[in-house]
């Protein structure tokens, strides 16, 4: 073979491989454009502190699911709660009524006990929670307790007691019966066991007295013994000093005495006592104090002749005592030899006001200490 021959063997194989280089060269710049777009490797590197996870996005959409399973897991679940109802001898109470209502009041079930006293509630929302329990015939009863989520509470037994009964008992009493039974008290009343203090009551809330029982009270104290023993020792006090001396003496002026004495206590007993009192619906008798200062006990006693308790409870001015003191005074006028009888009247029933006043200071310092009740006939 000649030179010529290899020369031109050696220009067409150089083109031949010029031209497989071309496309080598292109083949090669494809797949170098393609693999800049694919993702990032696997691996995870840190380049100058930043890091970098590898992974492709099937892997990533696989990471998300364990998360959001494990969010779905701490989610709270409802709960059951259980429990029996008793009656305080331990059967079971059955009909009772049954409350669930959780501590935020933004859930509430009501149920009824079973023929078995249970009861139950579903779907309960975890958390602090109250029972209500209540029956016909019982008193209600409550308890608390708190759920855990999903958890199943079973409640200790719940026992109802019968509901205790109160009673609103009004005791009214006849203040008539009241009265009676004072006064039955006041007629037993004594000075040194003989001598009648029945014009006072040592009770301060004393029961208002009737016109029958202020009436029972003047006679009762006009009409005892000793009263008319006292009128007759008096009468011979009179006769003995000759006063009044129109009367006489011998048995006659004595009677005269006497008679005059004893209309002169009957008719002011009654008028002061009974009459007046009753037109005038005032308590004729002194109430005894016997507390506070000394000045405040002999300022209740004076003013008793002219200050008096009404049947109302108030007290007010003593008008019974004082009209029945001048009438009294103007009745005796007409029977005791006197020649100017309103002088006789004024001057008489000032000094029994004066009197009255005195009788206030006996029986509020030293009358009360020689003063004994007599046990009265059942």
């Amino acid at each position: 073979m000649s030179t010529h021959s290899i020369l031109n063997i050696l220009a067409g194989f150089w083109k031949s491989s010029r031209r497989w280089q071309s496309r080598f060269a292109l083949i090669l710049l494809a797949c170098g454009l393609a693999r800049a777009q694919d993702p990032l490797p696997a691996d995870t590197g840190s380049a100058n502190g930043v890091s970098i996870v590898n992974s492709s996005a099937p892997d990533a959409n696989a990471s998300l699911q364990p998360a959001q399973q494990d969010g779905s897991a701490d989610a709270p679940k409802p709960g059951l709660v259980l429990g029996t109802v008793l009656d305080s001898t331990g059967s079971v109470a059955a009909g009772a009524t049954v409350r669930l209502t959780s501590d935020d009041k933004s859930f509430s079930q009501q149920a009824v006990s079973g023929d078995n006293g249970q009861f139950s509630f579903a779907n309960v929302p975890p958390g602090p929670f109250k029972i209500s329990v209540s029956a016909e015939g019982f008193g209600n009863k409550e308890f608390s307790g708190e759920l855990a989520s999903g958890q199943t509470y079973l409640m200790p037994p719940i026992v109802i007691s019968i509901a205790t009964v109160v009673t609103d008992v009004r005791v009214t009493v006849d203040p008539v019966e009241v009265a009676t039974e004072e006064i039955k008290e006041q007629e037993q009343q004594r000075v040194l066991r003989f001598i009648p203090n029945f014009y006072v009551t040592y009770n301060h809330d004393a029961a208002p007295l009737t016109t029958k029982l202020k009436f029972q009270l003047a006679w009762k104290s006009s009409t005892d013994a000793v009263t008319i023993v006292g009128t007759a020792f008096l009468a011979g006090l009179e006769q003995a000093g000759d006063q009044y001396g129109e009367f006489g003496q011998g048995m006659q002026g004595y009677a005269k005495r006497f008679g005059a004495g004893y209309a002169d206590v009957f008719a002011s007993t009654m008028l002061s006592g009974a009459v007046f009192p009753s037109l005038l619906k005032q308590d004729p008798r002194y109430y005894y104090q016997g507390t506070g200062t000394t000045r405040s006990r002999v300022l209740h006693a004076v003013g008793n002749s002219v200050w008096c308790k009404g049947d109302n409870g108030r007290w007010q001015v003593n008008y019974s005592n004082i009209a029945g003191i001048f009438a009294g005074a103007a009745i005796s006028s007409t029977f005791y030899p006197t020649n100017n009888p309103g002088t006789f009247t004024l001057s008489s029933g000032f000094i029994r006001l004066g009197e009255s006043s005195l009788a206030g200071i006996m029986q509020e310092f030293v009358l009360k200490k020689l003063t004994k009740t007599r046990q009265h006939p059942q």
